[in-house]
């Protein structure tokens, strides 16, 4: 047998190229209210509630109560993402790249997306009629928005608080709630709840994606939360309380540059902006994550 018989073998190329693990594109958009926008910063008006008097004397004058108004501002940003794929390079391969780069872009401008709506929901909002009062949970009421890590991490028992201060603030039921946590505070749930409880079920089924909904919240598992030290910054929120405003949706472009030696470029951008529209419908919730 020759002993350079091995500079015959074959080698094997896969004829498509898969992507690494990462989230594929936004969790969030549909999730939150979206509105379009034609402009760099967007004002949204509010109308608060009224209290109705009571009338104690026949003919007496009409009482006249000034309804309360506010506005949210928004500001957009525009985001991009561009590679460049040479003809020689499509040569030295058995596959094009160009579609799974547009399709690597497009999930880089999702996750972007989640980036805004959570920097958004827990972060500073203007107000005001020209937006530069500013307004934070932890500074809105005393903070009642925030439910403090308090050396734990995700309870059953924050839940439900979280579900109180919702319901508390009067939050029509009606709208859909979403819950947004790391895959930790799922991990963390399963571990601290009592296997005899009839919420350890309902966790373990959620865990194992057989239900998404536990005390009125619609689970979504985000690994893009922040983290501050060890602690995590989850989030509640009723779906009306954070809006999306997106002046210039997702779009892809697959062109030849001349002025790169005729190379093709892949280019994928969006303009949006996210503001959280009412304190009351948002509800910050801190868990130690160790």
């Amino acid at each position: 047998m020759s002993n350079q018989v091995t500079t015959a073998f074959v080698q094997q190329y896969s004829q498509n190229l898969a992507h690494l693990a990462q989230q594929k594109g936004s969790r969030l958009r549909g999730l939150v209210r979206t509105e379009g926008v034609r402009a760099k910063q967007a004002f949204f008006d509010q109308i608060g509630s009224q209290t109705a008097s009571v009338r104690t004397t026949r003919g007496a004058d009409t009482i006249i109560n000034d309804t309360p108004h506010a506005r949210r501002r928004v500001s957009l940003a525009d985001y991009e993402v561009a590679d460049l794929i040479d003809d020689q390079d499509k040569l030295r391969m058995i596959v094009d790249p160009t579609s799974s780069y547009a399709q690597a872009q497009a999930f880089a401008i999702g996750r972007a997306m989640d980036d805004v709506i959570i920097s958004a929901a827990t972060g500073t909002a203007s107000t005001g009629e020209t937006g530069t009062t500013s307004v934070t949970l932890s500074g809105y009421n005393g903070g009642s928005q925030v439910i403090a890590a308090g050396a734990t991490a995700m309870t059953i028992a924050k839940l439900r608080e979280a579900k109180f201060i919702l319901d508390n603030a009067d939050v029509d039921p009606s709208i859909p709630r979403v819950i947004v946590v790391s895959p930790k505070q799922i991990q963390d749930l399963l571990a601290t709840t009592e296997v005899t409880s009839s919420d350890f079920n309902t966790v373990k089924s959620l865990a194992q994606g057989q239900v998404t909904d536990f005390l009125g919240f619609n689970f979504v598992t985000s690994t893009r939360l922040g983290l501050s030290g060890s602690t995590r910054s989850c989030f509640a929120y009723a779906v009306d309380g954070v809006l999306l405003a997106v002046a210039k949706d997702l779009t892809v472009r697959i062109d030849e540059r001349p002025d790169k030696s005729y190379a093709t470029q892949v280019y994928a951008c969006m303009s949006i902006g996210a503001t959280r529209m009412e304190e009351t419908k948002v509800v910050q919730i801190d868990c130690v994550e160790s």
